[in-house]
């Protein structure tokens, strides 16, 4: 390559290199970052497809009290809190406590196995492009929100929970 060309492909690499860091820059300080939910505010609806292909919607859900949890199959602490949510579950489900349990970004395929695997039969859905765990401000797995009746968000919990936590939980949602 001439003198003369490599100046030409040098300030075209250095122009892209400057729009692409501006652009970063750009989204990271003038994009508004949406507020994580809070305690006693309405919990975010979200409408996300459960493994059998159908639609569920945290409305849909309005007047049961909810226990959603934020969870991915490689999360070890994850997978250990399972068999605890799933035998809260069936414990107070017929007094109307629900749980869904959303999928952090992975196949059906794996989701389905790891829930096979582990006898799960609560809702699963699956929030494959992370608008719902973004919406809800999900950092460190497991994350977990409790929903009252009226759809207001009664806790937020970060980390693994223990059965007799998650028990004390669903009776919380149920008094209230």
């Amino acid at each position: 390559m001439n003198t003369k060309t490599r100046f030409w492909v040098r300030r075209v690499v250095m122009l892209i290199l400057i729009v692409v860091v501006g652009y970063t820059l750009w989204q990271g300080l003038f994009t508004e970052k949406q507020k994580a939910p809070s305690v006693g505010e309405k919990a975010p609806n979200f409408t996300l497809k459960t493994l059998d292909g159908k639609e569920l919607s945290l409305k849909d859900l309005k007047g049961k009290p909810v226990l959603l949890n934020f969870w991915a199959s490689w999360c070890k602490p994850c997978g250990e809190e399972m068999p605890a949510i799933q035998k809260v579950y069936d414990k107070y489900k017929k007094q109307g406590f629900q749980v869904v349990g959303v999928n952090i970004a992975e196949t059906e395929v794996a989701v389905s196995g790891f829930s096979r695997d582990l006898d799960l039969n609560f809702p699963i859905v699956l929030d494959q492009d992370r608008v719902v765990t973004k919406r809800y401000d999900v950092g460190r797995l497991p994350a977990t929100y409790l929903i009252s009746r009226e759809g207001k968000i009664i806790r937020k919990m970060k980390g693994q929970m223990l059965e007799g936590q998650i028990e004390g939980y669903a009776r919380e949602a149920l008094s209230k």
